[in-house]
């Protein structure tokens, strides 16, 4: 195994910045192979990346993480997914159930040092459980979200599951987006179209008004210091010494030390 860090990152997404997200996806399956998956929540973004990955025929299969507190809609446009794309959807089911959680531990979304742990518990220690199956992960992260996306890297390191986060839609705007879904026919969740901007757990999302921010609808109850859930590391903190361990001839391949891949 060797070290790669978000520094030795910093040229590659240098370069990457012009690239089309579906020559980072042909470039993430060329990289990864078999260790490489989409990790969607079936929210808009994601159901425009899994359409990419099947339009291009790459292989890539879906990671769904199953929190037990899921809207209806959620699980019937992850089962639709399936079905009507052929992707393997390959879904992570939290434990314990949250009648358990709540029996043992009480409301812990109720204030924010609770809602982390309640995140934590239930949707970032499940992908920690399937950590062992990749190397890397696609993810549908866009820099007009605001916030701490607005600076959302194309490629960082995750050292809590010791993978790659790869991020191709970082570019495409509120526009864009419409855009694909209309001119492809995207099917997206239902919840969008009930005033959901940004879809979660069934406690902790709401829908919002029109003149209020994407994400005024999660954790409402909580106030606006409590925007995200921490399972996409790039909405935390991060420094340039933050690094994963990975296999050298993927680290080589990654920088064209082996073979030279060109987009």
């Amino acid at each position: 195994m060797a070290r790669l860090t978000q520094a030795d990152l910093a040229d590659l997404n240098t370069t990457f910045e012009e690239r089309t997200p579906a020559e980072l996806l042909q470039w993430a399956k060329w990289i990864f192979g078999s260790r490489v998956y989409a990790l969607s929540a079936m929210q808009k973004s994601g159901n425009v990346v899994c359409h990419m990955i099947h339009a291009n025929k790459l292989d890539i299969g879906v990671l769904f993480v199953d929190t037990g507190v899921l809207f209806q809609e959620t699980l019937t446009t992850r089962d639709r997914l399936a079905s009507e794309s052929g992707l393997e959807v390959a879904t992570q089911i939290t434990k314990p159930t949250i009648e358990e959680q709540t029996r043992e531990m009480g409301v812990l979304y109720l204030d924010p040092d609770g809602q982390k742990k309640c995140c934590h518990m239930r949707k970032t220690e499940p992908l920690l459980d399937y950590a062992d199956n990749f190397d890397a992960l696609v993810g549908s992260l866009r820099r007009s979200d605001g916030g701490a996306r607005g600076r959302c890297p194309i490629l960082a390191v995750d050292p809590e599951t010791n993978s790659v986060r790869i991020n191709p839609l970082v570019n495409i705007d509120d526009d864009q987006l419409e855009a694909y879904i209309q001119e492809h026919n995207v099917f997206i969740n239902p919840l969008h179209e009930q005033g959901f901007s940004t879809i979660g757990c069934n406690r902790c999302t709401t829908p919002v008004l029109p003149n209020e921010p994407k994400r005024a609808g999660r954790w409402r109850h909580l106030g606006p210091w409590s925007v995200y859930c921490g399972i996409n590391p790039t909405d935390l903190a991060q420094d340039t010494e933050t690094a994963v361990d990975l296999p050298q001839s993927v680290i080589d391949k990654m920088f064209g030390r082996e073979t030279d891949f060109v987009i």
